[in-house]
């Protein structure tokens, strides 16, 4: 409804202006909800202009730069057997840079049964994670995976914001003998003043940005060279139109891009990361993502994944239709990708 009337009735070649507009029309902007939104409207009017000029976006953002776009995987376990047998399986699916996680995020796998549960604190279903556990954790898996696999794996991890930042700049340097491909997200939005005390004390590259919305958020960590993949989540900060700004941005500075590019992400946002991942300079890394058979057949033309490498199909726009009479069958649920609260043992909520 809002944005309507920024869009009927005016011309959908006009991407920029319709764009700003919108953008500045809002007033209280720079939010995750105007921003997702207008995100919408903006990846539209690219998939239109593309078709229109029967040419995949791609072309209309300069060619490629390269044949497709290098991916990483996520292997996980609760265990150093089990997270050996997942990369194991990522290695034979033809990746060359894997995720690595102990038990997801955090851990909690790790911690006894907590405090705040025996004291019948929270509810049940709330988990709990511990910084000390997760911490020698991540070391002693570090230490493993690549003592079993050598140096040619390209090894990434994402604290995600889940331990104080002075435990994070410890356990980024005891990373560093393991020659990281990058740590995520170490520190939440709020703490970005960490940064340049993280940077003199390691030089493990850093990737932070999925939870950013606000330019006064990303440029001083690129302009003062305080991280090394700018991994903002496209639909978060405006579309392909903000994206591609941040990219050219990044390229001056050293900054790679590595979107972020989880599972639940539609296939058409996956494809406006391809399309933008072939056709910028300083593309670093993409993640990837399995579709499911029956998304496939919900979005017909799918970008595919094939010896670790993100490949876009040549249609014009993004390539991606939607069957709407399919995706009916399958409502959202009443609560789409719900994460239940995580808590230190004494109840404590941790961030994000």
């Amino acid at each position: 409804k809002y944005l309507d009337p920024f869009a009927r009735g005016r011309d959908a070649d006009n991407i920029e202006d319709m764009w700003q507009n919108a953008y500045t029309s809002s007033y209280w902007r720079n939010g995750p909800v105007l921003n997702n939104a207008l995100s919408g409207l903006d990846q539209a009017l690219w998939d239109i202009k593309g078709k229109r000029a029967n040419m995949p976006v791609y072309q209309l953002l300069g060619g490629k730069c390269r044949f497709a776009a290098d991916c990483y995987t996520h292997c996980s376990g609760r265990d150093l057997k089990q997270i050996e047998a997942s990369v194991r399986r990522g290695l034979e699916r033809g990746f060359r840079h894997i995720r690595i996680q102990r038990g997801g995020y955090g851990s909690s796998h790790l911690s006894k049964e907590p405090h705040f549960k025996e004291a019948g604190f929270a509810l049940k279903s709330d988990s709990a994670m511990d910084v000390r556990p997760y911490v020698e954790g991540t070391v002693e898996m570090f230490e493993h995976i690549r003592s079993t696999f050598g140096q040619e794996i390209e090894l990434l991890h994402d604290i995600h914001e889940r331990i104080p930042p002075i435990e994070a700049i410890n356990l980024v340097k005891r990373l560093e003998p393991y020659r990281p491909f990058f740590i995520e997200d170490p520190f939440a939005p709020e703490d970005n003043g960490y940064f340049k005390l993280l940077r003199q004390q390691t030089s493990v590259p850093i990737a932070m940005g999925e939870l950013f919305n606000n330019p006064h958020e990303w440029t001083g960590l690129v302009s003062e060279r305080l991280i090394d993949f700018i991994r903002v989540h496209i639909s978060q900060i405006g579309g392909l139109s903000v994206a591609r700004k941040i990219a050219t941005l990044c390229e001056w500075f050293n900054v790679r891009t590595a979107w972020h590019g989880p599972g639940d992400v539609s296939p058409v946002g996956h494809a406006a990361n391809a399309h933008l991942d072939l056709a910028i300079a300083n593309f670093g890394i993409q993640e990837s993502v399995r579709f499911s058979s029956k998304t496939q057949e919900v979005f017909s033309g799918c970008p595919t994944v094939k010896n670790g490498y993100m490949h876009v199909n040549e249609a014009p726009g993004f390539g991606v239709d939607i069957d709407e009479k399919l995706a009916a069958k399958f409502p959202l649920p009443e609560h789409p990708g719900y994460w239940s609260p995580v808590r230190r043992s004494d109840g404590t909520a941790v961030r994000p």
